[in-house]
């Protein structure tokens, strides 16, 4: 092994590598520094080269021996001798950086700041799925590389309900929204795995091509949870994404004129309010690395997303809920800006907090993050529209249920109305902080 390895070293040798000229320029450097600090310290064990380095410097018509020219020739040779190995160290980094990180070409040292930085962020887990986990990630990636986010995977429509029947894996849209949120790739690669097919691609018509790429990667590992760490490390994703189970899971919901609906997609289609929705089978298990980063975590974030079918589902599976419940961590839930057509109609944040409680064999969060701030009247007439409508604000219901809320603007004013990535990680930071 270790000829092996002496054999690599050598390959900086080779021909092409653009690394020799400044690897020699290195020692060339540290010997003019040396040379310096002796005329400086007037070091008396290397008389031998002194006297060598003055009749050189005789030439130039420089008498060593004189204190006035002795002290400028000795600093001068040892700025110069670590401007040499500065020179040398930059040009050995730049070389190996534009070929194993291009992107990274001049601006090494803000590379690696960041990342030693965001490393030792704080250990916080978020639990959900949809778009509204995926928002809150993208702010909560600029604080910390330490972030597990745990999904959900009864998602039964679309693309991933296609994948599910046809291939056999387990739904990969929710989970593909969290790795491109986490990216921290090119632009380009996450453009790519958001792309989805129009309806002139025939067979592809409807899929994204990340889906396709979890897919494609479950088939080649032959393992649901070592494709999507595949998939993690070509986007370079800052953190880790679970499923919160790898059994295949269906959501079921008991509907208030007491219906049993099957299926994620039939239950947000039905005419009628939710009662309560449960997992079928219902003794499906987490991943012990869920559990063991719940356990370490320092912030546990429930939501924001769909009540019933992206946030309940995950603590439904066995051992979660009791996970978070005996951890040390703070435990906050991030209540939605604006109701969900079929799953939380007319719905206050008291009803969405006790909806959450309610599913939950514990008590799983202290803190509730609510969001106060209006959107402007045109987005609201536009989501009336579409009957979605703005989350009233009752923070002292909320309070009287136990919990502490946090008020703020959490919003968005963009032309949706969405959480702000950056105010909602800003919030919660202060809560671990």
């Amino acid at each position: 092994m270790r000829v092996q390895q002496l054999f690599s070293s050598l390959k900086w040798l080779y021909p092409g590598m653009r690394v020799k000229r400044w690897l020699l320029l290195i020692p060339i450097g540290l010997a003019f520094s040396i040379a310096g600090v002796v005329l400086l310290a007037n070091i008396r064990i290397v008389d031998v080269l002194g006297t060598v380095g003055r009749e050189a410097f005789r030439l130039f018509g420089l008498d060593l021996t004189k204190p006035a020219v002795q002290i400028p020739t000795g600093v001068g040779l040892v700025v110069l001798g670590v401007l040499l190995v500065f020179v040398s160290l930059r040009q050995v980094v730049r070389s190996i950086t534009s070929v194993v990180s291009p992107e990274a070409q001049g601006k090494l040292a803000d590379v690696v700041f960041q990342r030693r930085y965001l490393a030792q962020g704080e250990r916080i887990v978020v639990i959900g799925g949809g778009t509204g986990l995926s928002t809150m990630l993208r702010g909560l990636k600029k604080h910390t590389s330490n972030i597990v986010a745990v999904v959900t995977v009864t998602d039964d429509g679309g693309s991933s309900g296609r994948l599910q029947k046809e291939m056999g894996v387990l739904p990969p849209g929710d989970i593909r929204n969290c790795l491109v949120a986490l990216a921290d790739a090119e632009p380009m690669m996450t453009r790519l795995l958001q792309y989805r097919f129009g309806d002139e691609t025939g067979g592809l018509s409807g899929h994204s091509f990340g889906n396709l790429l979890i897919a494609a990667m479950t088939h080649i590992t032959g393992d649901f949870e070592k494709a999507v760490k595949e998939t993690s490390s070509i986007l370079a994703i800052r953190g880790r994404v679970l499923p919160s189970t790898l059994d295949n899971v269906k959501l079921r919901a008991q509907m208030a004129d007491g219906t049993i609906v099957d299926g994620e997609t039939n239950i947000t289609k039905y005419p009628g309010a939710i009662n309560r929705v449960m997992l079928n089978p219902p003794d499906v298990k987490p991943l012990d690395e869920t559990l063991k980063a719940i356990e370490l975590a320092d912030c546990i974030v429930i939501g924001p997303g769909s009540v019933y079918t992206s946030i309940v589902p995950n603590l439904l599976v066995e051992g979660i809920p009791e996970a978070i419940r005996d951890s040390d961590a703070i435990k906050v839930y991030v209540c939605n800006v604006m109701t969900q057509p079929g799953e939380t109609d007319g719905y206050k944040a008291s009803d969405h907090v006790r909806a959450v409680a309610s599913h939950a064999a514990c008590r799983v969060f202290d803190y509730v993050l609510i969001n106060q701030e209006k959107p402007t009247q045109e987005l609201l007439d536009k989501y009336a529209a579409e009957k979605q409508y703005f989350v009233e604000p009752d923070a002292a219901a909320v309070r009287e249920m136990g919990y502490r809320p946090v008020i703020g603007n959490y919003i968005s004013q963009t032309d949706v109305v969405r959480h702000d990535p950056d105010k909602l990680a800003e919030a919660i930071l202060k809560l671990v902080y």
